[in-house]
C-alpha cells in the first residue's frame, strides 16, 4: 500500500433496516467505507445492498449476540453507529425490549471497550431533539418540561433515548481511551429523496413539542456519514448532542 493511501473506514451500522438507518449505509457506501450491519430480517434492505462487495450483512437479533459475539462484531471497526428506534406500532411502544436503544449502546460500548482498540472508536448515536442536553443549560419551557414529564410516564421509547444518550454522556464521558462519541438530534422526520441544505445546532432552536422543526432522514442519514468519515466535522461534534433542521427557503417579502 502507498504511505499516501487512505485506508477506508470500517463502519458498524445498527439500526440498518430502518427508514433512516438503510439512508445511512447507502451514505457511508457512497464515500468507500467497509460497511456492516446487523439485521434481523435481511429482506427489509434494498436489493442491491446483498451483493455490495464492501457491505457484510449479520442475520441475527442484536441484544441476542454474546458479549463475545459482539465483540467480534465491533472489532477492527473505526466507528459504531446506532439507528435503532422503536416501531410505531402498540407492541413497539409498550412491548419488549423496553430499553432497546440503552441496552444496545451499552453493550456495543462494552464490545468496544473489551476488544481494546489502539485509537478511539467514534460511536454516532441517532436520538431526538425532545431530549434535552443535560451538559448544557438548554432553554426548555416549564410548560414542554410538564409534558416531557408525562411522556416519560406514557411513552417508553422516550425515556429509552434519553438513558441512552446519558449514558454516553455520563459513563463514557468526554475523555474516554477507546470510544468517542457524538449524539444526533434531529427533530420530526420527514422523508426526501435528496439531499438538501440543513443546519446543525448545538441546542434546539425551537420546542420540540409545541414548535417543532423538519428534518428529513437523509440529512440525517448524511450527517451521521460526515461525522464518521469527516476529521473536522468530528472533531467540532465529538461530545456534544447537535440538533439537525432543514435549512427553511427564505420568505421572498411582498
Amino acid at each position: 500500500m502507498d504511505s499516501t493511501e487512505v485506508r477506508p473506514v470500517t463502519a458498524l451500522v445498527v439500526g440498518a433496516s430502518g427508514a433512516t438507518g438503510q439512508l445511512l449505509v447507502r451514505q457511508l457506501l457512497e464515500r468507500g467505507a467497509n460497511v456492516r450491519t446487523i439485521v434481523r430480517s435481511p429482506e427489509g434492505l434494498p436489493q442491491d445492498f446483498h451483493n455490495h462487495e464492501r457491505l457484510t450483512i449479520t442475520q441475527a437479533s442484536l441484544l441476542e449476540l454474546s458479549d463475545g459475539e459482539m465483540s467480534e462484531q465491533v472489532r477492527d471497526c473505526d466507528a459504531v453507529a446506532s439507528c435503532l428506534g422503536h416501531n410505531l406500532s402498540f407492541k413497539g411502544v409498550y412491548g419488549h425490549p423496553r430499553r432497546l436503544v440503552t441496552d444496545a449502546t451499552r453493550r456495543l460500548c462494552n464490545a468496544v471497550r473489551a476488544n481494546g482498540p489502539q485509537g478511539p472508536v467514534r460511536f454516532v448515536l441517532m436520538n431526538t431533539a425532545g431530549n434535552s442536553n443535560r451538559d448544557i443549560p438548554e432553554r426548555v419551557s416549564f410548560a414542554q418540561r410538564c409534558l416531557v414529564g408525562l411522556i416519560r410516564v406514557l411513552l417508553p421509547p422516550h425515556p429509552d433515548n434519553e438513558r441512552a444518550a446519558d449514558f454516553l454522556r455520563t459513563e463514557v464521558g468526554r475523555r474516554h481511551a477507546c470510544i468517542e462519541w457524538s449524539v444526533v438530534r434531529p427533530d420530526s422526520l420527514i422523508d426526501e429523496d435528496k439531499v438538501s441544505e440543513y443546519d446543525v445546532r448545538t441546542s434546539p432552536t425551537r420546542s420540540a413539542i409545541f414548535d417543532p422543526g423538519k428534518t428529513s432522514r437523509i440529512n440525517v442519514g448524511h450527517f451521521m456519514a460526515e461525522l464518521i468519515t469527516n476529521e473536522q466535522l468530528w472533531r467540532q461534534w465529538e461530545g456534544q448532542m447537535p440538533v439537525l433542521y432543514n435549512r427553511e427557503p427564505l420568505r421572498q417579502s411582498s
